[in-house]
């Protein structure tokens, strides 16, 4: 956990923005694809995979579940941010969708909070924030967790299990939708709001984030570019995948240090 502390940085001035492009249909063709192949990977591995635990593909596998699913959040963050689909009510349906299929998560009572977060970054007023000098991940986890998942949820996912547990191998239910989900939520809070929020900030840094250092193969595989933290609340109209364009214009600045 500390390498991955220490590879972020806070900057040092005004990120050069990229400026905004229009989507046309490749905000909805990266949702769909990812909603795709999300569904499609599940279906695999609970209908037709008989994992052998004493190799490392069953792990692998989860772990992939894992990346798909945070793909999942990330799709539903973009929508919060209108940057899935020019077309308002697409955009909001894939976003209701993929919140959805990420445990039930409801998209119409995110969106306000997500907003209440940019706006009111590492504040008393942030739901996502809590006293980030003193406060370790752990406690903080809690507490944003207690914010967001909500009790029908928690029975939607409990009945959820309970059906699929009569089609499909307990063990694989377990392992492939039930894990991955779990692991998902720490990784985006690990690299979402963890590290980039943590402990205190330059005055002159208006974001309250801080960015991971430039290497955009670990910035997708560990949360779809969402370590490149700042340049997303200075640009949120940049959906995820082209917030690897911001951080290479920010390194390229001839004031980048």
């Amino acid at each position: 956990m500390s390498s991955a502390v220490s590879s972020f940085s806070e900057p040092t001035f005004a990120v050069r923005r990229v400026k905004p492009e229009p989507l046309g249909h490749k905000g909805v063709l990266m949702a769909l694809l990812i909603i795709c192949l999300w569904a499609a990977l599940l279906t695999f591995l609970l209908a037709h995979y008989q994992p052998d635990w004493a190799t490392p593909w069953p792990y692998l596998l989860a772990l992939l579940q894992t990346h798909l699913y945070t793909g999942l959040f990330i799709t539903a963050h973009d929508a919060m941010h209108g940057v899935v689909s020019p077309n308002k009510r697409l955009n909001n349906a894939l976003g209701t969708l993929a919140a959805g299929l990420f445990a039930y998560n409801w998209f119409p009572g995110m969106l306000p909070k997500h907003h209440a977060h940019h706006r009111h970054v590492a504040t008393e007023d942030d739901p996502d924030f809590h006293d980030g000098k003193h406060a370790g991940f752990g406690f903080w986890f809690v507490r944003f967790a207690w914010n967001y998942v909500t009790w029908w949820q928690i029975l939607l996912m409990a009945a959820t299990y309970n059906v699929l547990k009569l089609y499909f191998p307990q063990a694989n239910v377990v392992a492939f939708w039930m894990v991955p989900a779990v692991l998902a939520t720490l990784q985006l809070f690990y690299f979402g709001t963890y590290l980039p929020h943590r402990g205190s900030h330059a005055p002159s840094n208006p974001h309250k984030s801080r960015s991971q250092f430039p290497h955009h193969v670990w910035a997708f595989v560990s949360c779809y570019f969402f370590g490149y933290h700042y340049e997303h609340h200075d640009q949120p109209y940049l959906p995820w995948w082209r917030l690897w364009r911001a951080k290479e214009t920010h390194s390229k600045s001839p004031q980048h240090s």
